[in-house]
């Protein structure tokens, strides 16, 4: 018996591992965040599955599912939204699952983050202007911030930040990155990504209303240059003069033809 943690993506059914949809298909229990997992994966599930929704339920309760399950020699799969690596609440659940010793593994999922800026058709670390992506989030009941995890501190390294779960206070959000990225500094509100209501907003820092996350918890903020940016140097990656192990190059190339 296994538990299959499994990341089912941002929203969109399609968007989940081969190895994800297979494993569900195995799986006689299934476990998956009623709030955010699409009921279309549901699909996969075999017929006569055990299917539970666990938006509704606490940690305790949770365990106990996957207890019984164990004790029947029951594998299950166990769904949580986007990837598991971030805000999945999947460590502590891993940690009990320890201490009862119930085996289990990981599928990754698409984050996100990946989603939202397929959607705005953009890379997200361009040369010359960003080289790294910061996930952050702001404070919430759920989980404080770390004191050193501000918005202002990723903010001074001109980064591009993907803020989650944090646009229903998107004033604050624009008021602490101001200083830093200036008022002309892109910014791209995707809610729902991947979903059949996905919607994009784009602005600027000066320019984004606030008033669009009324009532929003689904979506994610994007700032930073390279989401608008047009005059940016191309990667030497696939320059013509660029001498690299699969495209020896010059008289004498750094890696000549036929090296290992």
């Amino acid at each position: 018996m296994t538990v299959h943690f499994i990341g089912a993506g941002p929203g969109a059914p399609d968007l989940i591992t081969l190895r994800g949809r297979d494993l569900i298909a195995d799986c006689p229990v299934c476990l998956y965040a009623g709030s955010l997992v699409p009921q279309a994966l549901l699909a996969h599930c075999p017929p006569g599955a055990r299917i539970v929704n666990t938006a509704p339920m606490d940690l305790d309760g949770i365990v106990a599912e996957i207890s019984a399950a164990h004790a029947e020699g029951k594998d299950v799969a166990r769904l949580h939204s986007g990837d598991l690596s971030v805000w999945s609440a999947m460590g502590e659940q891993l940690r009990r699952l320890r201490a009862l010793d119930i085996p289990f593994d990981i599928t990754p999922g698409v984050p996100a983050f990946a989603a939202a800026a397929a959607a705005l058709e953009v890379e997200l670390t361009l040369p010359g202007l960003a080289q790294s992506v910061v996930l952050t989030r702001t404070s919430g009941r759920a989980s404080a911030m770390p004191e050193s995890e501000t918005l202002e501190n990723f903010a001074r390294t001109g980064a591009t930040l993907a803020i989650h779960l944090s646009v229903h206070v998107l004033a604050d959000v624009q008021a602490r990155l101001l200083p830093a990225y200036g008022p002309d500094c892109p910014v791209a509100v995707v809610f729902r990504a991947s979903w059949p209501d996905q919607r994009l907003h784009r602005a600027t820092l000066a320019t984004i209303d606030p008033a669009i996350g009324a009532g929003e918890r689904t979506a994610l903020i994007l700032v930073g240059p390279a989401l608008a940016a047009e005059g940016f140097a191309e990667s030497r990656l696939y320059a013509g003069d660029y001498d690299r192990r699969y495209r020896p190059v010059g008289a004498e190339p750094r890696f000549p033809a036929g090296s290992e």
